[in-house]
């Protein structure tokens, strides 16, 4: 059977698969979008949204317990997982459902729900419908690390997806992996009122982040009764009774762990296993990440692979970076890069993270000149009005262009307020455009020219 003629396909209805669908629709190309699960990718159905309505819903939570701080009693607080949870859900399903239907009201572009995989260059099957297109864009995504540890078959365990799903406030989460998405279960889990182990093996949290970032957080979830274990090398795990017991596999002091339920959280990998990217001529390294160039090409010709399957970014944002790319480079003449785009992310606990650029160690690694400033939170009148006075800003400078090199802003909106460095980073302007700026009062924002007032050299 001869393959079904497109001009355009586009493999998984993630974050940036819809957005190149519908340019390809609007640049008049016959398009298949091709879905084998839920419309929306990782971020709709089981990242962002679901997590960060669960972030609320916790805060929610913390907030009431904390009325005495704020002068008034609440009373009792009982948290039902079940409420929660729906919640949560009619959310995704709000989010999904407005994707699918966007999609399946593309002008010319057929949606094909099926698992896809290539035969040749250029051409895919989907069951038993065969498609070849001289475009193709793979926006696959990717799924959580199963790891190899000792006795994993002998116990039950929960990954980002499936943790979403509990009914039951669990009675002791022990989490495995101290970095992003546990640490974000870590306090949500505690401040709906579960006991909360965090078990990493290295010996602060997130290593790539400075010292002092790794600290902060550290401290602020430790003040709500989160536990960590951190350097515990070669964890093996069993079952004892109805618990699930984490322990050290080659001895040492390391103390076991027992828990009611035990979250995977170390890491993700790409969805490309079983795609046949040989067939397609399609590289990709080690761990399946497809390689891509600075605009998101393969190694096959015409074919682009976006979002988390090409390892050029792990974030929803980045995603979306790659179909402006894509779609910049193919339709408007405008050569726009990966390498372009500077560094962001945020990691969603209370008071958030928020992460621009360098860090200070990668800034001193440079071995240019840089400035540098530190401020707690507590310097910042609208943290201490709203009772959030843990963390702190900083920032770091070139010393001879005085152009921002990176930031950190760990607390109250931090995650808000770092946008202000990372335009001004984006738009390569001096720290003297922010710092000779009058800010509105009381906010958080108006302490970043007093920041960027206090520089001084860091080497």
């Amino acid at each position: 059977m001869p393959a079904e003629p497109f001009d355009a396909i586009v493999v998984g209805a993630g974050q940036a698969g819809p957005a190149i669908a519908a340019r390809c629709s609007d640049e008049g190309l016959r398009t298949a979008l091709i879905e084998r699960g839920h419309f929306g990718g990782t971020c709709v159905n089981v990242g962002c949204i679901p997590t960060k309505t669960l972030v609320a819903s916790a805060r929610a939570v913390h907030m009431a317990r904390r009325g005495a701080q704020f002068g008034f009693e609440a009373g009792a607080v009982r948290v039902d997982m079940a409420r929660v949870k729906a919640r949560k859900a009619a959310i995704v399903a709000q989010s999904r459902e407005g994707v699918e239907t966007w999609v399946r009201g593309l002008e010319r572009t057929e949606v094909i729900v099926g698992e896809a995989r290539f035969t040749a260059p250029g051409t895919l099957q989907v069951g038993s419908h065969k498609l070849a297109a001289p475009r193709i864009f793979l926006d696959v995504g990717g799924r959580s690390v199963r790891p190899d540890l000792p006795g994993i078959g002998s116990v039950p365990t929960l990954d980002n997806e499936s943790i979403l799903e509990l009914s039951e406030v669990p009675e002791h989460l022990v989490i495995i992996g101290g970095s992003y998405i546990g640490l974000e279960f870590a306090q949500m889990m505690r401040r709906f009122g579960a006991e909360v182990t965090v078990v990493e093996r290295a010996t602060r949290l997130l290593p790539r982040e400075d010292a002092d970032v790794s600290d902060g957080i550290r401290a602020i979830l430790q003040a709500e009764g989160v536990r960590f274990a951190m350097g515990t090398e070669c964890m093996a795990l069993s079952r004892a009774g109805g618990r699930i017991v984490v322990g050290g596999a080659c001895g040492g002091e390391q103390p076991s762990i027992s828990g009611s339920h035990l979250l995977l959280a170390v890491g993700r990998r790409p969805n490309t296993d079983g795609l046949g990217l040989e067939a397609a001529g399609i590289q990709a390294d080690e761990r399946g990440y497809i390689t891509v160039d600075d605009q998101c090409r393969t190694t096959a010709e015409g074919v682009w692979a976006v979002g988390d399957c090409n390892g050029r970014g792990a974030f929803t944002h980045t995603s979306w970076n790659d179909h402006e790319i894509v779609v910049a480079n193919l339709f408007d003449h405008d050569p726009r890069r990966i390498s372009d785009r500077i560094p962001c992310y945020a990691l969603f606990i209370d008071p958030a993270l928020g992460r621009v650029g360098l860090t200070e160690t990668q800034a001193l690694a440079t071995g240019h000149p840089v400035l540098g400033a530190r401020m707690p939170m507590q310097r910042v009148g609208r943290a201490r009005e709203s009772g959030e006075t843990q963390g702190f800003m900083k920032v770091m400078v070139d010393a001879r262009s005085k152009l921002i090199l990176g930031a950190a802003i760990l607390g109250h909106n931090g995650d808000e307020v770092v946008h202000a460095f990372l335009d001004l980073m984006a738009a390569r302007q001096p720290y003297t455009v922010m710092s000779r700026a009058v800010h509105i009062h009381p906010t958080v924002s108006e302490l970043l020219p007093t920041l960027l007032q206090q520089l001084k050299p860091l080497n």
